[in-house]
């Protein structure tokens, strides 16, 4: 009797005397990610539950992941429901397509051409990584981080590379977070005093309803048809726009954008974290995909201003080439970097309108640049 108790008592020591030194790792790198999303405020929607998801599975013989036979964790059922099929992010996206107005870059046509040179580090990073030896697929997924786009690097890397989902989701949403750290100096580099001070006359031209209506439609055809392989990527995000520019379907509208949003951000969140077990996520590749992950969204800012200081050019030092650094995803937060460096060199500037066409722009073009790049690989016979 006594023996069977000191046995029993044992068992409530077990997980401690499991425990190696790439779960404690782990569990610091979770409460690293907590803190991040809680006291610094870095994307506390993802961060919080990824750090949590990240802790829980890394606590040894919980099994919260379902490995052994015969058993799935709750964490397995919730991944398998959304993340496995690529439904999460795609719900996502639809909230965030209800979220955006297009109008700034309706108005302005020609700051889309500044979203699509702002995904151009995607592709370099691409080429990089397969240089390197990474796997095609891999390539891809690590060449997205550069979008500054999480529900699209999260949707590539579950379809096609769910082994870097981790390291790619972290990589994504964390440098997402830093972008007002990460762009003002390569602005300030890259660009002379003189354009920074350029003021550019505000855009004042209305966007009718109609063409607000049709937008959303001509892109997810005229995209459908050109990469087809992205098409659930861009349909779910013109849905969520078209749903907000009908005005018809209000409820739908802030569904997408509060409560379905708010509840698939956090078992997306907790899915990701699941996928960062410590036997998985420690090791050099993990440091490479996060390099190069940096790399990417360091060269879509480039590619951005060195676009912009052409545009500026073009058109007779019209055009603020600061703008150009706007040409990611991370909507608002580029177009609020932009006009913050602006006004620190003329206090008569005010970019945000501009930056926020350009910014919307990035938008589309970060989807459109995943679904280039899928076709093109289901074209070669890839997937």
């Amino acid at each position: 009797m006594e023996q069977a108790i000191i046995n029993g008592l044992s068992g409530l020591s077990a997980g401690a005397q499991a425990l190696d030194w790439r779960a404690i790792v782990m569990i610091i790198i979770g409460g690293v990610l907590l803190w991040l999303g809680i006291k610094k405020d870095c994307e506390p929607l993802l961060l919080v539950p990824i750090g949590f998801g990240c802790i829980l599975v890394n606590i040894p013989l919980a099994d919260v992941m379902g490995m052994k036979a015969g058993e799935e964790g709750f964490l397995r059922v919730i991944y398998n429901m959304g993340v496995a099929n690529e439904l999460f992010p795609l719900l996502i996206f639809v909230g965030i397509g209800a979220m955006t107005d297009f109008s700034p870059v309706l108005s302005n046509p020609i700051t889309f051409l500044l979203g699509a040179a702002g995904q151009f580090g995607i592709f370099l990073t691409l080429m990089l990584a397969l240089a390197l030896g990474f796997p095609q697929l891999d390539a891809v997924s690590i060449g997205i981080i550069g979008a500054c786009d999480g529900p699209t690097a999260i949707y590539v890397t579950s379809k096609y590379a769910p082994h870097l989902l981790g390291a790619v989701s972290v990589a994504a949403y964390s440098y997402m977070s830093l972008v007002p750290v990460i762009q003002p100096p390569i602005m300030k580099l890259l660009t002379t005093q003189k354009e920074r001070e350029i003021v550019m006359k505000p855009v004042s031209q209305p966007v009718s309803k109609t063409t607000r209506l049709l937008f959303p439609l001509v892109i997810t055809i005229i995209g459908g048809l050109i990469a087809p392989k992205g098409l659930p990527l861009l349909g779910t995000i013109m849905l969520g726009n078209l749903m907000k520019e009908s005005g018809v379907v209000s409820r739908l509208t802030k569904a997408s954008e509060n409560e379905i949003a708010n509840v698939v951000t956090l078992f997306l969140g907790l899915s990701i974290g699941a996928t960062m077990a410590g036997s998985a996520f420690l090791n050099p590749q993990t440091l490479i995909i996060l390099a190069l992950g940096f790399l990417a969204i360091c060269l879509d800012t480039v590619c951005g201003v060195l676009f912009g200081k052409a545009m500026c050019l073009l058109s007779g030092g019209k055009i603020n080439p600061l703008i150009g650094a706007a040409g990611i995803s991370a909507f608002p937060m580029a177009a609020r970097v932009v006009q913050k460096e602006g006004q620190k060199y003329n206090k008569k500037s005010f970019l945000l309108m501009h930056a926020m066409g350009a910014n919307a722009g990035g938008q589309i073009g970060s989807v459109v640049a995943a679904a280039v790049m899928l076709s093109v690989l289901s074209g070669m016979g890839v997937i």
